[in-house]
């Protein structure tokens, strides 16, 4: 009986182990905080600043990044890390005139998602 009872604990705590082993990303992954973005007329080009913590920038990070304009994609760029710890600027070289609408996807590689929007405006001067 003693010799089937250790056993048994063996086991659960072999699973136990095994269970937090294959798992601790994904307690603690976040998905992206938040984004922002901003476009310039002149320059024709879109930055976008996606907020994701991470420790390990090559195990946790954004892995892609989709932008339409006007409900259209027109680009989806995917990525094996993430430059910074904090998160990440990029820019973006696409055409656009005022009153077209971007709507920019930043997906985590583990779990999550976030999207924001921006309507381009005429440059005041």
């Amino acid at each position: 009986m003693k010799k089937n009872l250790s056993g048994l604990v063996f086991v659960c705590v072999f699973l136990f182990l095994a269970v937090c082993l294959i798992t601790p990303q994904y307690a603690a992954a976040d998905p992206p905080r938040d984004i922002t973005l901003i476009y310039n007329l002149q320059t024709q080009t879109l930055t976008v600043t996606v907020t994701h913590p991470s420790t390990f920038t090559g195990l946790h990070y954004i892995n892609q990044v989709k932008i339409s304009k006007n409900n259209v994609l027109v680009e989806k760029n995917d990525y094996k890390s993430q430059t910074d710890k904090k998160g990440f600027v990029y820019t973006y070289k696409i055409p656009a005139v005022p009153n077209d609408i971007f709507e920019v996807t930043a997906n985590c590689n583990i779990q999550g998602e976030k999207t924001a929007t921006l309507k381009v405006v005429k440059d005041e001067k």
